[in-house]
């Protein structure tokens, strides 16, 4: 995972670099995985609003260092949702203070925040009432189990009963639920029915996107290529669960850029395990002799999706290739 350490003076780029120097190569907070965190250094950027814009397209970690009021300004333009906002972070250039402004949850901000409070020595401001009070974040729950919300708007109804000390009731089960529930998680929850089933609905992830590439693709050209196969299919991309691929491009720079962007993670299986994958219909996977020569095995993203997806997987979406990128998708069992 890669973030943007933003600087205007020289105390604040000496304070920055030395952030930069103590957080790279460690966990990076906020991501899906146990992927490390590179930090890329900005100061005195005339292109200050491009670095914004980017920071919000990618879903990268800001971390200003300077006034709080400059941090907000600079954003402000991208804000859109909590659901989907990077982290945004703002430190003094005296290290005195540390304070995530944005996506305290969901991106990781209060977490990343506590870490740099760690290795500057500031003092942690963190503002976010669940975490304060020491109470149940429905949030947070959501995104460690790897569940979509389905209405953004329940946050506030299940963080308001958490804090003013009610019980807050979950449920997994089908719909409809039985009884009054805050919390419901369900996988086969019917359009329409959000507002009568819960206070919050959360869905596990039901799809696997499986991809392939030839070297050096851009994270815009994976990105729309991604977005016309699940649009096209008719899934929504809140139901996928990860991005899946060869192990061969796990390192691909635009697959990684793609799995931050979107916060999934990113499995790589090897050539073994794919020519092991389990089709589950008659007519198999797909067959490729250059692919096959090229990685050591017939098919990468049929095979990486039903992998990713689990036991019983389907594909849902066979193989779709354009200008050097493949995709497909498989849907996981029901439970």
């Amino acid at each position: 995972m890669e973030a943007v350490i933003i600087t205007f003076t020289k105390k604040g780029c000496e304070l920055g670099t030395r952030i930069r120097e103590e957080l790279e190569g460690g966990y990076a907070p906020g991501s899906t995985d146990s992927e490390a965190l590179s930090c890329r250094l900005v100061y005195k950027d005339a292109l200050l609003p491009d670095v914004c814009r980017d920071a919000f397209e990618r879903s990268l970690p800001l971390v200003f260092v300077g006034a709080a009021g400059i941090a907000v300004r600079s954003v402000a333009p991208f804000v859109k949702d909590k659901l989907s906002d990077p982290p945004v972070i703002v430190i003094d250039e005296l290290g005195r203070f540390v304070i995530p402004l944005l996506s305290g949850h969901l991106g990781g901000a209060n977490e990343l925040a506590l870490r740099i409070a760690a290795v500057s020595g500031a003092i942690p401001v963190i503002t976010t009432a669940t975490d304060i009070n020491e109470v149940f974040a429905v949030d947070l729950f959501a995104k460690e189990n790897g569940l979509s919300i389905m209405n953004r708007e329940g946050i506030a109804r299940v963080s308001s009963a958490a804090l003013e000390g009610r019980a807050v009731t979950l449920s997994i089960q089908g719909y409809p639920p039985q009884g009054d529930v805050d919390v419901l998680v369900s996988g086969d929850m019917p359009e329409g029915c959000l507002r009568d089933a819960a206070s919050i609905v959360l869905c596990p992830k039901k799809y696997a996107l499986g991809m392939g590439c030839r070297r050096g693709k851009s994270f815009e050209e994976l990105r729309a290529f991604a977005e016309k196969v699940l649009y096209e299919g008719g899934i929504d991309r809140r139901d996928v669960g990860c991005i899946a691929t060869i192990d061969i491009k796990k390192d691909e720079e635009g697959l990684r850029a793609l799995s931050q962007a979107w916060r999934l993670p990113l499995i790589a299986f090897d050539a073994e395990l794919l020519a092991g994958a389990e089709a589950g219909q008659p007519e198999g996977f797909s067959h490729s002799e250059l692919v096959l020569e090229r990685t050591g095995v017939d098919n990468v993203c049929e095979r990486a999706a039903v992998l990713a997806a689990g036991a019983g997987a389907e594909l849902r979406i066979r193989k779709t290739a354009e200008n050097g990128m493949t995709a497909a998708v498989a849907a996981r069992r029901p439970s």
